[in-house]
């Protein structure tokens, strides 16, 4: 069963959550996309991935390689699974693919403080609870850690 993992962003940015949460997919063994909605905006990913920690990086290509099967992170706008990823991250919105059962696990990363941003999380949960997946939200405490909620 596909499991849903919402990530409710407040007073935080997507370059800041998504390294460490990619990071651990790696960790995992997982192969990822992460889908977002521009080519602008999979490019600013891009170049974030690549700068995000003076000792680190994280291995990852756009949609546009040659190469894309064998990328263990492909940052990509459309559907589609070309690295025969584990994992899919959303971001900026994009929507959740009419593939999501192939997928161990899927995260949608979600701003708290944009209204539209906040409906379309609900609708995707509506979604997802409706298409029998095992849904869980997560809110970062006081000290930005990540908790559980009900």
């Amino acid at each position: 069963m596909t499991e849903v993992l919402f990530y409710h962003l407040q007073n935080m940015t997507v370059e800041n959550v998504l390294p460490p949460l990619l990071e651990k997919s790696l960790e995992r063994g997982w192969r990822v996309v992460v889908q977002s909605t521009s080519e602008e905006r999979a490019d600013a990913l891009d170049s974030h991935l690549w700068t995000y920690r003076d000792d680190s990086f994280l291995p990852h290509a756009t949609w546009r390689v040659n190469d894309i099967a064998d990328q263990p992170i492909v940052l990509a706008i459309e559907g589609g699974n070309p690295n025969g990823a584990n994992v899919r991250f959303l971001v900026d919105n994009a929507a959740l693919p009419e593939d999501a059962q192939g997928y161990e696990r899927m995260v949608l990363l979600f701003n708290g403080d944009d209204p539209d941003a906040l409906a379309l999380a609900r609708t995707a949960w509506t979604d997802c609870k409706a298409r029998g997946f095992d849904v869980t939200y997560w809110q970062a405490d006081d000290r930005g850690r990540w908790q559980k909620r009900n």
